[in-house]
This record gives C-alpha cells, sequence and structure tokens, in this order.
C-alpha cells in the first residue's frame, strides 16, 4: 500500500511548514534538491572512489568494513562505502555546503553538525540485483540504537539521503513508518525485529524518486529499504547518506574499533554466502587507513 509523503522544493533554508511536517511525520523529501549535472558529477566521483578502494584491496575504512558485491557485468562492486568523502575533495566539499548546513537547523535547539569524520562518515550505498549481489534490500531497522552500541546514550540525529538515480514506487526503495520517531524507547527498540524482518506494513509510506532528489529522517523512525521487483540495470539505486549528528565530537581514525553491530553484519554476511556456495573477489586484508 503506497501512502505517499508529501514534497517539498528547497530553497536554501528550513522553513516553519517543514519543521511542522517533519515534527509530525518524522521525514522530509526534497525535489531536485541538486541538478542532473551534479548528479552525474557525484556518480563519477563515486565511481573513482570505488575503483580506488578496490583497487588498493582496502576493505574496511577507519573500521567500518566495506561491503563488496558484484556487478550484473560480474565485476566486483563496492556496494556500501563508508567514509567516502575521505577520498574525494568533491564529495567533501558538498558535505561542507551551506545548502546541507541549513538542515542542521532541523534539530534544534540541538547544536548539531555534518558528521563527516564521526558514525560511518558519507555513505554510498549501492543497490542492484544481480546474481553475487551482497546488497538488493534492508530490513526494518531505526538508526539511533548504534548510540547504545557505542557506549552512549541516544542522540538526536538525521540520516540525509541524496538519490543519485531515479526510482518511482514501483522499484522499491526507501520505506518509512511516519511518526515512529516520537513514540518512546519501547517502540525504538522492539517495535519490529531489526534487520530480520522485510515484511511490507500496511501503514508504510514510501517515495517516488527522481535523481537529485534528498530524504531526511529522524534516527529514530522505523525505514527499510524494499527490493527492486527487477533484475539488472533496472534495478539499480545509488544513494549517499550523510549523518547529522549531536553530542561530543568523536571523530573515527585508522585505529578505531569496528563497532558490534557491524561484526554481527559480517558474520550473518559469511553464513548466507557460504550457505549459497558463491565466491566474491579475492581482496587480502589491508589496515584501515586514516580518516
Amino acid at each position: 500500500m503506497n501512502i505517499p509523503i508529501q514534497s517539498f522544493v528547497f530553497t536554501g533554508q528550513i522553513h516553519s511548514l517543514h519543521r511542522a511536517y517533519f515534527a509530525k511525520t518524522g521525514v522530509l523529501h526534497f525535489k531536485n534538491f541538486v541538478s542532473n549535472s551534479t548528479v552525474t558529477q557525484f556518480l563519477q566521483e563515486v565511481r573513482e572512489v570505488e575503483n580506488y578502494l578496490i583497487r588498493h584491496h582496502i576493505t574496511r575504512v577507519n573500521g567500518i568494513p566495506l561491503k563488496y558485491g558484484t556487478d550484473t557485468d560480474g565485476r566486483p562492486i563496492i556496494q556500501r562505502i563508508a567514509f567516502a568523502s575521505q577520498f574525494s575533495p568533491v564529495l567533501s566539499n558538498f558535505l561542507k555546503s551551506d545548502a546541507l548546513g541549513a538542515l542542521t537547523t532541523l534539530l534544534a535547539p540541538y547544536e548539531a553538525r555534518i558528521g563527516e569524520t564521526e558514525k560511518d562518515g558519507l555513505v554510498v550505498n549501492h543497490y542492484v540485483n544481480a546474481e553475487d549481489s551482497n546488497f538488493s534490500k534492508l530490513g526494518w531497522h531505526t538508526d539511533s540504537p548504534r548510540d547504545l552500541f557505542l557506549g552512549s546514550r541516544i542522540r538526536p540525529m538525521l540520516n540525509v539521503g541524496l538519490h543519485l538515480d531515479d526510482c518511482p514506487y514501483e522499484n522499491g526503495g526507501l520505506r518509512v513508518l511516519p511518526g515512529t520517531h516520537n513514540k518512546g524507547l519501547w517502540t525504538l527498540l522492539f517495535r519490529k525485529r531489526y534487520f530480520i524482518d522485510h515484511t511490507p506494513d500496511k501503514r508504510e509510506a514510501g517515495f517516488a524518486i527522481d535523481a537529485g532528489d534528498l530524504t531526511i529522517h529522524d534516527g529514530r523512525l522505523w525505514h527499510r529499504v524494499q527490493q527492486a521487483p527487477f533484475t539488472g540495470e533496472k534495478s539499480r539505486r545509488r544513494v549517499m547518506y550523510i549523518p547529522v549528528i549531536t553530542g561530543a565530537y568523536r571523530p573515527k581514525h585508522a585505529a578505531s574499533a569496528t563497532p558490534f553491530y557491524h561484526q554481527i553484519a559480517g558474520i550473518k554476511l559469511f553464513t548466507k554466502r557460504k550457505q549459497k556456495k558463491v565466491s566474491t573477489p579475492a581482496l587480502p586484508l589491508v589496515p584501515e587507513i586514516n580518516g
């Protein structure tokens, strides 16, 4: 059931209308946040970052594992890149732009910032349905409990997604449960089974995404990524996720430990692939590099 989310046009700042809608639903959708030419530029930057990481056999950055997979043509790709802006001045400059900076006011009265060197930094997710793909969907979850794994209390945060491919509702993509961001700790932790549950919810809302659109969701909001019903090129969805965070400054570095939730995900992925008897490109482990 497609319950649509209202879309807005970003004019350089957050207005009272945006604040009211976000307070009610926990989500915002801005159309054409960046131009088509900027999308093309960012896709090229992401490809160059990916090629660099593959060429240098890098498997994790600042303690965060990279999710390797296989594209539709059989070549290795990275389906989740952490701290991508570390390898691209263009992407890093985008994170410092006034447009993104304006979004931090959604967390007022808390003092918020773009977490370029914190959490997982700028994350690039690459969903595609291919025979050996490792990343085509994502189960129900919220983002806030990561703070608990890192030994701190849950802090207000936003997850901001810049979409680099068209994704009509029928092609899968982001699904949210509007209003679940302010229902208390029990709902935050136990409403659904984290990452295991992929079942559509009759109360979920979806999006009609064009490349260049921006989505924002509260870190406490329940959401998932619906798998595309297609295979191959038509299933491809690339999204850059930017954390907007509050609290003490906690940058990651080369010696940063891998968070527990990433370790669990790695074990789960290894077990799944072993059962499927699927081979991945041989990528020798190397020390992670500084942010």
